[in-house]
């Protein structure tokens, strides 16, 4: 399994064909996501797994904030799921970004292998396509301790154009969406993977085949 230093690297490896980082690359992974959190501090996220295969769950991911760095930065480490489930990541100095994103990532790059076969570094490189050429940036409100915030929404399908969609039939409308806000503590409310389900399966109309939702919780001050 890679570490997430390797996951965000490989995605931001240089820009695609020449480009300028992408609007989605600079909000998600060159940003100051945790210049808000204010000394030692310990985020807390809910993670909800929903499927139609009964293996949904219910588990946590804990982000441990340290005191400011000199340079701004500050030491961070994750505990992200518990039990058999709980995905090994490295502990990180001088941090800025934060790090549950990555893990979601990194969580949903090892799902996508155990649920299709294909290469972790396939997805990897699908969805680093994405976010520097086709992902979505739009203004959202979040509705966070009881107040109204002003955030941003990314949405990527990384997998729509998909070379290899004969073998990714049922995964090429998955999209991902990442909701974040500067008055959100360490910056990243909600991230969520969604494969939404084929009408012709017989499910319901809406209903997803797997969600996967990370929802930061309203913990006090």
């Amino acid at each position: 399994m890679k570490l997430a230093a390797l996951l965000c690297a490989a995605m931001l490896a240089g820009p695609l064909h020449a480009q300028e980082i992408s609007p989605a690359e600079k909000i998600l992974f060159q940003s100051d996501h945790l210049q808000n959190v204010a000394g030692p501090q310990a985020l807390r996220y809910r993670y909800l797994r929903k499927d139609q295969a009964g293996t949904g769950f219910s588990d946590q991911v804990v982000v441990d904030v340290g005191a400011r760095e000199n340079d701004g930065g500050a030491s961070s480490s994750v505990r992200f799921l518990t039990g058999e489930r709980q995905l090994a990541l490295p502990a990180v100095n001088g941090a800025h970004g934060n790090p549950a994103l990555l893990g979601f990532l990194e969580r949903d790059l090892v799902e996508m292998k155990r649920l299709t076969g294909g290469s972790t570094n396939y997805f990897r490189k699908r969805i680093r396509i994405a976010f520097a050429e086709a992902a979505s940036v739009e203004p959202v409100t979040i509705s966070f301790r009881g107040k109204s915030l002003q955030g941003t929404k990314v949405t990527i399908q990384p997998y729509l154009n998909d070379p290899m969609q004969e073998k990714m039939r049922a995964y090429l409308g998955k999209r991902y969406v990442f909701i974040l806000g500067d008055g959100i503590p360490g910056a990243v409310y909600q991230l969520a993977s969604v494969v939404p389900a084929e009408p012709a399966a017989g499910r319901k109309a809406g209903a997803a085949l797997i969600e996967e939702t990370m929802t930061l919780e309203a913990s006090p001050r």
